[in-house]
């Protein structure tokens, strides 16, 4: 009886509800955990400032204080002095916690508000010390809550300037994809792709590449950015008889949509976009679904000529981005330099 009830589908799906349950309820509490831990610093550095405002105390006063609480609290570690000087920062960066708000781009008088509980104190203070741009902050604030990264990914992240490369890939979704698809498409691509965990240098063949990229997926997924699941790859598609091999096949779970990526070790050459263009023309054609949005292409070149990828795309009715890579292994500052000592809370 037991067996049959463990097997039995009505259990299964009661079973996985009870659980994500749970999982709800975990991330909710920690969720709630990390706001309290956030006014509590927040309020604490704004006594500080308010305190040497007022008051006209030095910065003694937080030395003092750490003095003070190491009395108060000696199994709490928190509130060192290093600690309560990120807590006066913190205060000083985000004067309207709990969000912070930066301005829209082009839209005056507009601005977006960012809820600073979505990330760790540990984040918020490696963003403080390491990005001085509010609104390039808030962009890791946001993406490093979305993607569920850890500190030293979000630091990584940082290191390979992750701000400027996002949404910069040459494009034609404007033209050919409707508004509400092609803003979320333009901002998924970048340029230029870091693929220095291959360890590869430049002199290697695309097939070599493609195999390093599949065998280290996940480092390839991180890169790609969150939503895109691996299809395959030289993913067999069938055209008139003949057999072709598509580089790299993905679905992207936003957009709802097959993403088909060339891979080039060159420069960007014309014809490469006619090739794409048969591929994605391909996959709308055998694989596409009604329920799934129009295949997107992205040609990945080792360089371009924007004025030539301008040309080469301009026309096509199938949405595609032209977007280089590096592979070269980036100069890399000692982690140990840009990681900040945990100090418990």
């Amino acid at each position: 009886m037991k067996d049959e009830i463990i097997h039995n589908n009505d259990f299964k799906n009661w079973s996985e509800f009870i659980s994500n349950k749970i999982k709800a309820a975990q991330t909710k509490t920690a969720f709630k955990i990390n706001a309290e831990l956030l006014t509590l610093y927040w309020e604490i550095g704004n006594s500080i400032i308010e305190q040497q405002n007022q008051k006209k105390w030095g910065s003694k006063i937080i030395d003092l204080l750490a003095k003070n609480l190491a009395e108060n609290f000696p199994d709490n570690k928190g509130f060192s002095v290093r600690n309560l000087k990120y807590m006066r920062s913190f205060a000083e960066a985000y004067p309207h916690f709990p969000i912070v708000q930066v301005p829209l781009a082009q839209k005056e008088n507009h601005f977006m508000q960012v809820p600073l509980a979505q990330i760790t104190w540990y984040h918020h203070i490696s963003l403080l010390s390491k990005i001085k741009d509010i609104t390039e902050r808030v962009f890791y604030i946001t993406e490093t809550a979305k993607n569920e990264w850890s500190r030293n990914i979000m630091l990584l992240q940082i290191q390979s300037d992750l701000y400027s490369r996002s949404g910069k890939a040459l494009n034609n979704f404007e033209q050919t994809l409707p508004e509400y698809q092609s803003d979320l498409a333009k901002s998924i691509f970048k340029d230029p792709y870091h693929f220095d965990f291959l360890m590869l240098s430049a002199k290697v063949k695309e097939i070599e590449i493609e195999k390093l990229l599949t065998q280290k997926i996940t480092d390839f997924l991180l890169e790609l950015g969150k939503g895109f699941a691996f299809i395959g790859r030289q993913y067999s598609i069938e055209v008139d008889h003949t057999d072709y091999k598509i580089d790299l096949l993905f679905y992207h779970t936003v957009l709802h949509a097959y993403v088909v990526i060339e891979l080039k070790t060159g420069e960007f050459l014309p014809e490469y976009i006619s090739k794409l263009n048969f591929y994605i023309s391909a996959v709308d054609d055998k694989l596409k679904t009604q329920t799934d949005e129009p295949t997107i292409g992205l040609l990945l070149c080792a360089s371009k000529s924007n004025i030539k990828v301008e040309y080469a795309m301009r026309g096509l009715e199938k949405p595609l981005g032209v977007a280089t890579y590096q592979l070269e292994q980036l100069v890399k500052e000692n982690m140990d330099k840009m990681n900040i000592d945990n100090e418990e809370i």
